[in-house]
């Protein structure tokens, strides 16, 4: 048996990891977009490093881009095998590849107008919208804990990693003759201690280990006072300077975990009466596919919902749909809140209302998770004080915070302690992916500490025989 690392090597996004068995089955865990490097990212999406009609089964950790966007490209491409993944990430992808294929439409349209002007020939999207829907026929979906076996000598079972909704380690028995790979592909590790979801849960000792790196530097506040800072946040803002506090936040995730905190704020009579804008369709979608998923949610939570049944509304909260309510937004004066996609600030509306309002400052930008170096959000994040946004260059007056408690990805010390049930002598390797270079090298100090040993840090299309 052998694992090829394809995408997410030496970097944060593009998971794709392909384990081929000795009977030449090819399993593919996830099949992640790559996200943040401007027109380097679509041939890098383009060239995927496999036939997609040669993949039997494709395991899908989570519902995130970075891991599933490029599964309607594949389809589209002639793979016909099944799709493997929990419920709930089930549903996310049924509305999040459609947003995909919508936005690689709208683009793609709009360079091409572009390279209309310079005499270029046209581009053609990596997918549509409707190579989005298509895909999803190949989707089963196995819930958390239940063993299913997909050939007779390979199994796959689900645990929860509590990352996002339905976010789940692949644990996978494969026999081959005599010898047994029991093998773990944790995906992406979440907190301990959310709001919303379970912490994450142990999973069965595991031979070979592949595992997410992405904050393997780095410790994270306490989520405790995540609440208590995000107030503060929002009265120095809107209250003192009376200005927009601009959240920019995934669809999936994050932005229900700051609307969960505004909710409760709002219970507790803490919260200023201002309005609170959740500018982006998908999240809307996402958190109505939220409310189904209950199973998800951690005992405070479900206590919670017994007294306020939608933690995720409140007076003054607004889910806007159309483009002209959240180009309202950008003439209005008023201070609000306002929480849109995306979360590195690369596309989406966000991008419109950094646009409009980064130069005043009233404004406040509140960074709540991971941002990709080459990004936009990485930019204003490390404190550039000039920044271009559709071509355009502005000045950054606005004040900018950072709120890690919210990021949806464990730091060191919790990836350490979901990795730690297992008994370590008994792990053969572990591989790091998901996280740039220099990070894993770090992280690997920490995880030999613990008392992981053959920790490897595979390049991108490397091969590594079991």
């Amino acid at each position: 048996m052998q694992i090829q690392f394809i995408g997410a090597s030496k970097e944060v996004t593009g998971s794709k990891h392909l384990i081929t068995t000795n009977k030449g089955l090819k399993i593919l865990l996830d099949c992640g977009m790559f996200q943040g490097k401007g027109m380097e990212t679509d041939a890098m999406n383009r060239d995927l490093g496999f036939e997609p009609s040669e993949i039997d089964y494709l395991i899908l950790s989570h519902a995130h881009i970075d891991h599933s966007g490029l599964i309607p490209y594949i389809h589209k491409l002639g793979f016909s095998g099944t799709i493997i993944c929990t419920p709930a990430t089930r549903d996310l992808c049924a509305i999040m590849l459609a947003d995909a294929g919508r936005i690689q439409e709208h683009d793609t349209y709009t360079n091409n107008k572009k390279r209309a002007l310079h005499n270029l020939p046209p581009l053609e999207p990596l997918y549509k919208l409707d190579d989005a829907h298509a895909c999803m026929s190949n989707f089963i979906s196995v819930p958390y804990h239940k063993e299913f076996s997909i050939e007779n000598d390979i199994i796959v079972l689900f645990t929860d990693t509590g990352h996002i909704l339905g976010s789940s380690a692949v644990n996978l028995t494969i026999r081959e003759g005599k010898k047994i790979h029991r093998l773990c592909y944790t995906g992406d590790i979440g907190r301990y201690n959310k709001r919303i979801l379970k912490n994450p849960e142990a999973f069965p000792q595991a031979d070979y280990i592949i595992t997410e790196s992405t904050y393997g530097d780095r410790m994270h506040a306490e989520t405790k006072d995540a609440e208590i800072q995000l107030l503060k946040i929002v009265i120095d803002t809107c209250t003192k300077k009376k200005g927009k506090l601009i959240i920019p936040s995934f669809s999936v995730g994050r932005t229900q975990e700051i609307v969960y905190a505004l909710d409760r704020l709002k219970n507790q009579k803490l919260l200023p009466d201002i309005d609170v804008y959740v500018d982006s369709p998908l999240s809307t979608d996402a958190t109505n596919i939220m409310r189904l998923h209950t199973e998800c949610f951690n005992d405070e939570m479900l206590e919670y919902i017994k007294k306020d049944p939608d933690p995720f509304g409140f007076k003054n909260l607004h889910y806007i749909q159309t483009i002209d309510e959240s180009k309202a937004l950008n003439s209005s004066h008023k201070p609000c809140i306002i929480i849109s996609a995306s979360g590195m600030m690369e596309a989406g509306r966000v991008k419109h209302h950094l646009a409009n309002n980064i130069e005043n400052p009233k404004t406040t930008i509140l960074v709540v998770g991971y941002c990709s170096p080459t990004t936009l959000g990485s930019r204003i994040s490390r404190g550039d004080k000039v920044v271009s946004i559709f071509g355009q260059r502005y000045e950054v007056k606005a004040d900018v915070e950072h709120l890690e408690s919210y990021s949806a990805h464990g730091d060191y010390n919790e990836m350490i302690r979901f990795l730690i049930c297992q008994n370590t002598k008994k792990v053969k390797k572990v591989f790091l992916v998901h996280g740039e270079e220099k990070v894993q090298q770090n992280y690997a100090v920490h995880l030999k500490k613990a008392g992981f040993n053959n920790i490897l840090i595979p390049d991108s299309k490397s091969v590594v025989e079991l």
